[in-house]
């Protein structure tokens, strides 16, 4: 029989949306158990909220001051004590997942699947290689516990409306010491989160500057879109690196996608195939953006957008 174990992701106190979306992936295997494990120092907020979630047979929570920060050091150990229970670990395919998930498989001595993408059965699943340009099924032997992460993008979220029941565990594990907390430095923004955004508005090297990135925020702002770049613009100092669309970035799939003055490398593509609608604006008309847009406008950008602003206003 299989069971679950879905890792909950959480911060300041809230549950992650990629939670939802691995919990999708679970339901996949079409199993009635399906447990989420939260790893906090204040538990009860956060196991509440992912108790809402469908799919959801209990919510296990540890609650001890070392779990106040989410270190893949402090929190593989406390997984590693509980999964042999399951057959599968579910983490999502975020910094939170890929951080954590190797640890765990080594503790366990089990193989581990990175960036889920399809549930073909219990033991054969697909995922993307070589920059998402090829597609492979794996599959794992019958008495291995499976450990793997789950590309969120590639997962509608699991809808709210459960009442799972949230039950406390007490574990006799000694932890690490050789690691410690000592900070975290987020940007902060009004804006969407370019992670979860239903709409997002991206610019690339063609922007020319950072000066000239500040249309890019512009047109986001007036559709309610978050921001994102390509690594081009990155590397070229126009954008944050933490707005980078990519593989080497975030992997997102929104409603809807810009690309402003973005040629549409690989490594771009794999970040956003997921997208629902692409839209390209690009003066190169042989520019590889425009054969996976749906939507594609051949021209300076600098013309176009304030035509689409002022469309807009």
């Amino acid at each position: 029989m299989n069971n679950i174990l879905v890792i909950a992701e959480h911060a300041e106190g809230q549950l992650s949306t990629a939670t939802a979306h691995t919990m999708s992936a679970a339901a996949a295997l079409h199993t009635e158990t399906i447990d989420v494990l939260v790893l906090a120092d204040q538990v009860d907020a956060i196991a509440a909220e992912a108790a809402t979630i469908k799919h959801v047979s209990r919510v296990l929570t540890i609650a001890r001051p070392e779990n106040a920060h989410p270190l893949a050091a402090v929190l593989a150990p406390q997984i590693s004590k509980v999964a042999p229970s399951y057959s599968h670990v579910f983490f999502p395919s975020t910094t939170f997942g890929k951080d954590l998930a190797p640890r765990v498989a080594a503790l366990l001595g089990a193989p581990q699947i990175s960036d889920i993408t399809s549930v073909e059965s219990a033991r054969v699943f697909k995922h993307p290689i070589y920059a998402g340009n090829a597609i492979v099924t794996v599959e794992v032997a019958p008495s291995q516990t499976i450990v793997a992460t789950i590309r969120t993008a590639a997962w509608q979220p699991a809808p709210g409306g459960n009442k799972a029941t949230v039950k406390a565990l007490s574990l006799e594990v000694n932890l690490p010491t050789h690691t410690r907390y000592l900070g975290l430095q987020s940007g902060k923004s009004d804006r969407p989160d370019l992670q979860s955004a239903d709409k997002v508005v991206s610019g690339g090297r063609g922007i020319g500057s950072k000066e000239n990135f500040d249309l890019i925020f512009k047109l986001a702002d007036n559709i309610g879109a978050a921001v994102g770049a390509s690594r081009a613009a990155v590397d070229a100092g126009y954008a944050a690196n933490d707005l980078q669309v990519g593989q080497t970035g975030k992997i997102i799939a929104p409603q809807l996608y810009m690309a402003i003055g973005i040629s549409g490398a690989i490594q771009h593509l794999t970040g956003i195939k997921d997208a629902r609608t692409i839209v390209a604006i690009n003066k190169d008309s042989q520019a590889p953006i425009f054969e996976v847009a749906d939507i594609g406008l051949v021209g300076d950008l600098f013309k176009i957008l304030p035509e689409l602003e002022a469309a807009l206003s």
